[in-house]
C-alpha cells in the first residue's frame, strides 16, 4: 500500500513531468497532491484550462490507458488555486479520472481519505481558500478573508461567519478518524511543519508571528487522533526546522512543502507510516 505524496508545485511544468516519469514506474496505490497546484498568471504560457489539461488530466489518462492497475489521485486546491478553475476538477471526477476530496470523504483500501483546501488569513490579495480559523481574529499583517478578491461569489455572510474549526467538525463525522488519511493545504499551528521565515520582521512595532498554521487543525489532530495527515502550504518550514514530518500523540504528520528548486516527494506505506521518506528530486 504505497503512496507517493506532493505538494506546491506551483505550475512548475518540469516538477510536473518528473512526478508522473517516477508515478509511471513505480506505480504507487495512491498519489496524493496536497494543494497550490497551479501556475500564478505571471508564469502562464498558455491559458489555465490548457496547463490543467496538459500538466495534470493528460497524464493521468495516459497513466489509466496504459496500465490495467493504476493510482487513484487525491486532490485538493491550495491559497494559490484560483477556485474558478474547481469545476474541471469537478468534472474530472465525475468521469473517474481523479478524486476531488475538499470537504468530502471517500473510502480508499481500508482506509477513508478526507480533503480540506482551506487555510487562516494570510496578507495575499487571493481570498477564494483562507477563512477564519477559530474566530474572527487575524494575525497582524493579515488580510481579512472578507477582503481582498474572490474569483467566484461567496456570501458575506457566509465568509463572517464560518470558520476551519466547524468545518472540521463536520468533516470528522464522515469516517473513523484513526481509519482516516486527512490532506490539507494548512499545516498545524505551532509545529515543525508551520514555521515561515518571519522572525524578527515587525509590522507598526508589532512582531508577526513566524507559525503561519491553522490552530483548528493543530486542536483537532490533538484532540481526534487521525490516522495520518499530510499537509503543505509554508514552503520554508523545512528548512527552518530540519523536519518534514512530526508525531502528535499515535498521529503521524507529513509535510510536502518545500522552498528550492526540487521536487519534494513523499512516499509512504499506509500500513506502516514510521518508513516513509522524502526525496528531493533535482529539476534538470
Amino acid at each position: 500500500m504505497n503512496c507517493i505524496f506532493v505538494s506546491d508545485l506551483h505550475g512548475n511544468q518540469e516538477r510536473y513531468k518528473i512526478l508522473f516519469k517516477i508515478i509511471s514506474k513505480e506505480l504507487p496505490d495512491g498519489v496524493f497532491l496536497g494543494g497550490d497546484l497551479l501556475p500564478n498568471d505571471y508564469s502562464l504560457t498558455s491559458s489555465m484550462e490548457d496547463f490543467i489539461q496538459d500538466f495534470i488530466f493528460k497524464p493521468i489518462r495516459i497513466l489509466k490507458k496504459r496500465n490495467k492497475i493504476t493510482p487513484r489521485f487525491f486532490i485538493i486546491f491550495g491559497n494559490d488555486d484560483p477556485r474558478i478553475y474547481e469545476e474541471l476538477f469537478l468534472r474530472a471526477e465525475q468521469n473517474a479520472l481523479l478524486d476531488y476530496v475538499h470537504l468530502k470523504t471517500i473510502s480508499f483500501l481500508e482506509y477513508y481519505v478526507s480533503g480540506y483546501s482551506y487555510i487562516p488569513p494570510t496578507p495575499f490579495h487571493l481570498k477564494d481558500w483562507e477563512r477564519y480559523d477559530v474566530s474572527r481574529h487575524v494575525d497582524i499583517g493579515a488580510i481579512p478573508p472578507e477582503q481582498g478578491r474572490r474569483t467566484i461569489d461567496v456570501p458575506i455572510d457566509t465568509i463572517l461567519s464560518s470558520t476551519i474549526s466547524d468545518d472540521l467538525k463536520n468533516l470528522s463525522k464522515n469516517a473513523p478518524e484513526n481509519k482516516t488519511i486527512f490532506l490539507f493545504h494548512s499545516p498545524p499551528y505551532n509545529s515543525f511543519l508551520d514555521r515561515a521565515a518571519l522572525d524578527g520582521k515587525m509590522i507598526d512595532y508589532a512582531p508577526l508571528d513566524s507559525h503561519i498554521g491553522s490552530i483548528a487543525i493543530q486542536r483537532f489532530i490533538n484532540k481526534k487522533q487521525p490516522y495520518l495527515t499530510l499537509h503543505g502550504h509554508a514552503h520554508e518550514s523545512s528548512s527552518i526546522t530540519g523536519k518534514w514530518k512530526q508525531k502528535f500523540g499515535n498521529t503521524h504528520s507529513f509535510s510536502a512543502a518545500h522552498d528550492g528548486p526540487e521536487l519534494a516527494l513523499v512516499r509512504f506505506d499506509i500500513s506502516n507510516l514510521s518508513t516513509a521518506t522524502r526525496e528531493l528530486v533535482t529539476i534538470d
